[in-house]
């Protein structure tokens, strides 16, 4: 009994092992190259797949998804003579798991060296100053030639990113200091800028404040000759309204006469052949009072206006 035994239990465990290796599972976004005899026979997709145990075999096992590849630093002659390490970032994807297990025999490998050998094609024919201000062209030449190259291996680059351009330290100090000559350069002229507008605006604030104040001061002179306009007619007309005679007349007339000779510049001033009658009134008005008064006569003078010239007395 002992050896039958055996038996069962040596089958039950063939058993076993023949529906795990009949019974495949691969995941999502993965799938699963089958040989039989060593030969290709098909591709295993996502999900539960039954395959011929001791006969069938896994070759590999490949993930479908997006992968993210860093490459190291490579020296790289631009065409003016310069080195220059350049950091790339290859985004790819598998699309033909047959392809990419027979065609190549490690794509990884395969798609760095390609990127070395471009980069060092593309570069060649720029100068320092384009490969630093290409970035964008150099991504697009690299993944064009890429792409084109990696298709037969079932490979598809989505994506060509440079990390970083570093040139020599000596061309980075030399950088550095034309930068920061510009910056200088920029801010001076934005200091002149500002000093200039600043000027100008000062320049037109003083002009308007100018105009505004001859404005009022024309205004106010308007007004002053428009009040005293009104204060002599108001004194015309309280004087009419009064009915002066010709006594007050006269006596207003000779008080007018110092104020007309003021001045040490006046050196000839006018006297009106009016003066004598305001003379021969004023002294008719005091009576006795004036040196005029005693019978004593005032020539008659002339009824036509006219004017006598007399010297001022010089008081130098």
């Amino acid at each position: 009994m002992e050896p039958v035994i055996i038996v069962l239990v040596i089958l039950v465990v063939l058993v076993f092992i023949a529906l795990i290796k009949t019974i495949q599972v691969i995941p999502q976004a993965s799938a699963a190259i089958v040989e039989r005899f060593g030969r290709y026979t098909r591709t295993l997709n996502a999900g539960l797949n039954i395959v011929v145990p001791f006969i069938d075999t896994i070759r590999n096992r490949i993930d479908l998804r997006e992968q993210v590849v860093p490459f190291p630093p490579q020296p790289v002659i631009t065409q003016d003579n310069l080195v220059v390490n350049i950091d790339t970032v290859i985004y790819y994807q598998v699309t033909d798991a047959r392809a990419a297990t027979y065609e190549v025999a490690s794509y990884i490998q395969a798609i760095e060296q390609l990127t070395v050998t471009t980069l060092r094609n593309i570069i060649g024919g720029m100068d320092l100053e384009r490969t630093l201000t290409s970035r964008e062209e150099i991504n697009a030449a690299l993944r064009g030639v890429l792409d084109e190259a990696t298709g037969k291996w079932g490979i598809r680059v989505n994506r060509v990113e440079l990390k970083a351009i570093e040139p020599p330290t000596s061309i980075q100090d030399s950088m550095e200091k034309q930068m920061r000559a510009d910056r200088d350069k920029r801010a001076a002229i934005l200091t002149a800028e500002g000093t200039r507008q600043a000027a100008i605006l000062t320049a037109e604030g003083e002009k308007q404040s100018q105009i505004l104040r001859a404005e009022g001061e024309a205004k106010a002179a308007a007004l002053r000759a428009e009040g005293e306009a009104q204060a002599v007619r108001t004194v015309f007309e309280a004087i009419h309204a009064g009915d002066p005679d010709q006594k007050l007349l006269s006596y207003q007339y000779l008080q007018m006469l110092p104020k007309i000779a003021e001045g040490d510049a006046n050196k000839l001033w006018i006297v009106p052949s009016e003066i004598g009658d305001a003379l021969k009134g004023l002294s008719g008005a005091m009576g006795n009072f004036g040196p005029l008064g005693g019978g004593a006569s005032v020539p008659p003078q002339n009824s036509g206006p006219s004017t006598e010239r007399r010297e001022k007395p010089s008081i130098d």
